[in-house]
C-alpha cells in the first residue's frame, strides 16, 4: 500500500527542480539541477530488479533480522546492503532505503552536479551549498523544530531517520526519531535500526548514543523521544 508522505509539503529547495519517482514500494522524492525523472525511474527498475531477483533465490535475505553471510557474485547494492547491516548487527533489509537512494543518487549524480533523493525520511545527497534537513519526530513537540545542517564539503553524505512510532518499518523501540549520518547512507539506514531498538524510553536516549558510537563509520546520531533529544558525534543542529 502506498503511503501518503505529507511530510514532503515542507520540502523546499527552490535553486533545484523536483520530481518523485514511485515504483511499487519504493517511493523517491528527488532533487536535481534539471528533471532526470526518466533516468531515475530506470536507475529504480534496475535496482528493483537485481534485489527482488537476488530475494527469490536466497529468500532469508529478506526475512533475516541478523547478519547474513555474503555470497559470491552478488549486485553491488545487495552486497553494500549485507556489508551495513553487519557493521550495525541487524538484517540486510534494514538497510534498503538507504541503499536504493544512494545508488539512485550516484548514477544521477553523472547527469548532475547537485543530486538529493529522500526515500521515506531516508536521504543521500551531493550538493554545492548549504543544506537543512527538517526533523520530522511524530507527535512528538520536538517534531519539525529541529534540523541538521549539512555543509557542502561533507557530501556526498546519507542521512537516515528510523521511527518506533511514526510509519511502517520494523522497530523494537519507541523513539519518536532516531537519525543517523554516515557516508553510507545504506549503514546510516541499518544503523538507525540498530539505535532505534534499544530506545524504548526517554531514560534510553543515552544507551542509544552509546550504542550508534559502536558502530563502525558513524559519524553522528540524534534521537528524539517525546519532549527530549540527544545527539552525539559530528551533527551540527538547528532550530527551525
Amino acid at each position: 500500500m502506498h503511503e501518503r508522505r505529507t511530510y514532503r509539503n515542507l520540502v523546499k529547495s527552490d535553486d533545484l527542480v523536483q520530481f518523485e519517482v514511485i515504483i511499487k514500494e519504493t517511493d523517491l522524492l528527488i532533487r536535481a539541477e534539471k528533471d532526470l525523472s526518466r533516468e531515475a525511474k530506470e536507475s529504480v527498475l534496475k535496482y528493483r530488479n537485481q534485489l527482488e531477483t537476488y530475494i527469490a533465490m536466497n529468500p532469508d535475505f529478506e526475512r533475516s533480522l541478523v547478519p547474513i553471510e555474503e555470497a559470491s557474485h552478488v549486485p553491488e547494492i545487495v552486497r553494500e546492503m549485507i556489508r551495513t547491516s553487519s557493521l550495525a548487527c541487524v538484517g540486510p533489509m534494514a538497510a534498503v532505503a538507504g541503499a536504493m537512494a544512494e545508488s539512485v543518487s550516484k548514477d544521477l549524480l553523472q547527469l548532475s552536479n547537485e543530486v538529493i533523493v529522500e526515500n521515506g525520511g531516508d536521504i543521500y545527497l551531493a550538493t554545492s551549498r548549504e543544506r537543512i534537513i527538517g526533523i520530522y519526530a511524530g507527535l512528538s513537540p520536538l517534531s519539525l523544530k529541529v534540523g541538521i545542517v549539512i555543509e557542502p564539503g561533507e557530501t556526498p553524505l546519507g542521512v537516515c531517520t528510523s521511527s518506533g512510532t511514526v510509519g511502517p518499518s520494523l522497530s523494537f523501540g519507541k523513539a519518536d526519531a532516531v537519525c543517523v549520518v554516515s557516508k553510507s547512507a545504506a549503514l546510516a539506514d541499518a544503523a538507525a535500526t540498530a539505535v532505534g531498538n534499544v530506545v524504548r524510553e526517554k531514560q534510553d536516549i543515552e544507551r542509544g548514543l552509546e550504542r550508534g558510537k559502536e558502530i563502525k563509520g558513524v559519524s553522528g546520531v540524534l534521537i528524539i523521544v517525546k519532549e527530549k533529544m540527544g545527539a552525539w558525534g559530528k551533527i551540527k543542529l538547528i532550530k527551525l
